[in-house]
């Protein structure tokens, strides 16, 4: 009877375990099911004959018409993305200029360089994309290179 009764307590414990590990585990489910987060964005310069630069100092290049926001991660005052979560993101750059300037954007991550597009013409065009791997809080933003005119920009 002794040996039930053991028997029987432990087969009790080992339940009550599984059943703190399945409620756990179902949580973690419902919090991961929070995170996931859509996310996309598009903005521009603004386009016609308003020109950005040039500037007598590099600077991030901060867009004028916010086309789409869905999930708020990128900064209209700032010109940053901010990675609500963790995920691989694509970025594309592209600009078209005048003025003989010589123009130079570049894509960043957390102040490292990701990519550069650039041109020495007259009247110029580049672009350039990139898959990044993010993770939540790591910023991306474009940046110019001083004196770059950047009269059309669109696809950060």
């Amino acid at each position: 009877m002794e040996d039930r009764e053991t028997r029987l307590k432990d087969t009790t414990t080992r339940l009550k375990d599984t059943e703190t590990r399945l409620m756990e585990s179902e949580t973690q489910i419902l919090e991961m099911k929070k995170e996931k987060k859509t996310v996309v964005f598009s903005a521009a310069t603004g386009g016609g004959e308003q020109k950005i630069g040039p500037f007598d100092t590099d600077k991030t290049l901060i867009y004028r018409t916010v086309i789409t926001n869905i999930g708020a991660a990128y900064g209209p005052s700032t010109g940053v993305f901010v990675a609500p979560v963790a995920g691989v993101y694509y970025f594309t750059i592209f600009f078209h200029a005048g003025g003989g300037y010589g123009e130079r954007l570049q894509l960043y991550k957390n102040n490292e360089l990701v990519l550069l597009t650039h041109d020495e013409g007259y009247y110029t065009n580049g672009g350039h994309a990139v898959f990044l791997q993010l993770e939540q809080g790591d910023q991306v933003y474009p940046w110019f290179r001083e004196p770059t005119i950047i009269q059309h920009s669109v696809g950060f």
